[in-house]
C-alpha cells in the first residue's frame, strides 16, 4: 500500500472517530478501504470490553464473502468450558504475555496452534495477524484496557510484507477510533442504567445546569414490597441483596417493556414515569404494566419460595399529573428527578396498600385519563386522608373480577 494511501486512510479513520461513527461502520468501513487499495483483508475480528451490567464486552466480525457486520456481546467467563476455550485463544497469549501480535502465514506452513486458526486454515485463509493495542491505566475504562483484533487473508500467497506494514500502521488509529465510539457508548449505557432512560438520555445531551426542569404532564409509578422490613430483619444480610434483585428486575422490566421510565430505586422501592405526550396512552401502558408485574409475581414467589427463599407481594400507586422533572440538588451532587405535590401524592397512596388490604390503589384523576374501557375495571374503594395532602383523595383498585 503506498504512503497516499496509508494517509487517506488514516484521516479517515481519524475523521470517523472524531464525528462519532459506530465501532461495527468503522471496521467494515477500514475493510473495505483496505481491500480497494490492495490489503486484501479476508476476515476482521475486534474485541473491545465495555462497562456495562450485563455483558463484559463486544465482538465485531467482517467476512469479505459476507460483509454484513455480525456484532456479538459477551459475558464474563463463568464456566469451565468457556475458560478453556478463552485460555486456548490467540488474544489470551497476547494478553498474558509483553508480545503484541502473533503472525500465522499458513501458506508457508505455519502453525495452526491457537483456536479458530485450523477452522480459518481450512476455510481456505492463508496468513493470519493478530494483535493487541493496550491501554495504559490513564487510558482504561472499567475492564476495558485492550483492543484486539485479528486480520485474515485468502491471497494466495498470504500477507506481503507490506500488507503487514500497512496494517500495523493503520490500526493502532483504528484501535483509537474504536475506543472513542466504546468510551461514548459507555457514557451513555451508564447514564441509562443508573439514571433511566430518558433522564440519562437528557444528561448525556447537556442537561445539566442545576435548577434546569420542565413541567411536564406524566403518569406517576411509585411501587414497593409488602412487609420489606420485617422481611429484611429476619433475612441473612447476604440474602438481601438477590432478594431485592429479583423483584427490581420484575419491576423495572415490566415498566421498560411498556415504555416507562425509571427515575429512582428507593430502596425497595421504584419511582417511574410515562411520559409520552399522549395521557391515555400513557394510562394504558402503566396498566399494561401493572398487568406484567402481577403475572409474572406469581412465578417469582413460586420459584422462591420453592428454593426456601422469603417471598413477597408489590404494592403500587398509581397517580397521573403536572411535576417538575429535571435537575435537583446541591452544586457537587445533582438528581435528575421529579418533585411536586404529584410525586407526593402517588407515594401516600402507595403506602395506603397495606392499610386497604389492596396490591394496587389509584387516583381517582388517574382513572378519570384512563380510556373508558380500562376506567370501567376499577371499583372505588371510598375517599381517604393522605398524610400531607390537605383534602381527601378519592382511590381506586382493579376489580379482582376483572383480573
Amino acid at each position: 500500500m503506498k504512503d497516499r494511501d496509508l494517509h487517506e486512510i488514516t484521516l479517515w479513520l481519524s475523521r470517523e472517530g472524531y464525528q462519532g461513527t459506530d465501532e461495527g461502520d468503522l471496521i467494515a468501513g477500514f475493510c473495505e478501504r483496505c481491500n480497494e487499495k490492495g490489503l486484501r483483508i479476508g476476515r476482521a475480528l475486534a474485541i473491545i470490553d465495555t462497562l456495562h451490567p450485563d455483558f463484559e464486552g463486544r465482538s465485531f466480525h467482517w467476512d469479505s464473502a459476507d460483509p454484513e457486520m455480525e456484532v456479538r456481546e459477551y459475558e464474563a467467563i463463568s464456566d469451565d468450558h468457556s475458560r478453556q476455550a478463552w485460555r486456548s485463544s490467540v488474544f489470551y497469549h497476547l494478553m498474558t504475555t509483553e508480545v503484541d501480535e502473533v503472525h500465522r502465514p499458513f501458506a508457508r506452513g505455519a502453525a495452526t496452534d491457537y483456536a479458530n486458526m485450523p477452522e480459518l486454515k481450512a476455510a481456505g485463509h492463508t496468513d493470519y495477524l493478530a494483535m493487541i493495542h493496550r491501554f495504559t491505566e490513564n487510558g482504561r475504562v472499567g475492564e476495558m484496557d485492550a483492543f484486539f483484533s485479528s486480520w485474515s487473508t485468502r491471497a494466495a500467497e498470504g500477507f506481503s510484507d507490506d500488507d503487514l506494514r500497512a496494517l500495523r500502521i493503520l490500526v493502532p488509529t483504528l484501535a483509537l477510533a474504536i475506543k472513542c465510539a466504546s468510551s461514548i457508548r459507555i457514557i451513555g449505557t451508564l447514564a441509562e442504567v443508573y439514571l433511566g432512560r430518558d433522564a440519562g438520555a437528557k444528561v448525556v445531551s447537556g442537561r445539566i445546569n442545576r435548577g434546569e426542569v420542565e413541567k411536564i404532564e406524566a403518569v406517576i409509578w411509585f411501587s414497593d414490597l409488602h412487609n420489606y422490613t420485617s422481611i429484611s430483619d429476619r433475612t441473612e444480610p447476604e440474602h438481601i441483596i438477590p432478594f431485592l434483585n429479583d423483584y427490581a428486575e420484575l419491576v423495572v422490566g415490566a415498566i421498560h417493556d411498556h415504555g416507562g421510565s425509571v427515575l429512582k430505586l428507593i430502596g425497595d422501592g421504584v419511582l417511574a414515569i410515562f411520559r409520552s405526550g399522549d395521557r391515555q396512552a400513557d394510562c394504558v401502558a402503566a396498566l399494561d404494566a401493572e398487568r406484567a408485574v402481577h403475572r409474572n409475581l406469581t412465578e417469582l414467589n413460586a420459584r422462591r419460595l420453592g428454593a426456601g427463599m422469603p417471598a413477597t407481594e408489590v404494592y403500587l400507586g398509581l397517580h397521573v399529573g403536572d411535576v417538575l422533572y429535571g435537575n435537583i440538588g446541591s452544586r457537587g451532587r445533582l438528581d435528575f428527578t421529579v418533585v411536586g405535590p404529584c410525586v407526593n401524592q402517588v407515594s401516600r397512596i402507595s403506602a395506603l396498600c397495606t392499610s386497604v388490604d389492596r396490591n394496587v390503589l389509584m387516583s381517582r384523576d388517574f382513572v378519570d385519563a384512563c380510556p373508558p374501557a380500562r376506567a370501567a375495571d376499577m371499583v372505588s374503594l371510598g375517599r381517604y386522608a393522605l398524610r400531607g395532602v390537605g383534602r381527601a383523595t378519592e382511590l381506586f383498585t382493579i376489580d379482582p373480577e376483572r383480573r
